[in-house]
């Protein structure tokens, strides 16, 4: 399955198409200019995976607003928004580092491991051309897959759709209150 995995921010995006276990595009993008992409070239073969912010409880600030406007508007913008895939950083944490504590370095080398390393212009490798937050894009990526063939994953490896019990308990009823 091909992946097309966005790392969004709130004026730019990382982003990495990936397939097979290699990188096969990568890098960083204007959201304007992943959002026309989105919308003119459809490509209804690939897979379209997003990561998603998640509450903590802590304050947040404008940044963390816009990024969530610009995920809805990807969202949106494929040619079937139900099927694009929500993927938290919890959730790649713990598939890629079996911890919640990881940091982006644990993150990369986790990456560097499981697909390979990035060689050199002369010899490249599987990650060769991945930089800054397409990083954050291939780990999206990664786990995306992973989850599309839950077979091949430990029980209980991914943390549940919605990280805040109050939330999880919301959407699992039947009658929605608004």
């Amino acid at each position: 399955m091909t992946i097309l995995a966005i790392d969004p921010g709130t004026v730019q995006c990382g982003w990495v198409l990936y397939d097979a276990g290699k990188v096969h595009e990568s890098g960083l993008m204007a959201n304007t200019d992943m959002l026309a992409h989105l919308v003119r070239a459809p490509d209804k073969t690939r897979t379209l995976a997003i990561e998603m912010i998640a509450s903590y409880g802590m304050a947040v600030g404008r940044e963390v607003f816009e990024t969530c406007v610009w995920i809805g508007r990807f969202k949106q913008a494929w040619f079937d928004p139900d099927a694009v895939r929500l993927i938290y950083r919890g959730q790649v944490k713990q598939f890629l580092c079996r911890s919640a504590r990881a940091k982006d370095a644990n993150i990369r080398q986790a990456l560097i491991d499981l697909v390979g390393p990035q060689g050199v212009k002369a010899k490249p490798g599987p990650t060769y051309g991945v930089r800054s937050h397409a990083w954050a894009a291939l780990a999206v990526a990664v786990t995306a897959d992973a989850m599309a063939s839950p077979d091949s994953i430990a029980p209980g490896l991914f943390a549940p759709a919605h990280p805040d019990p109050a939330a999880r308990e919301l959407f699992e009823t039947e009658e929605v209150p608004f």
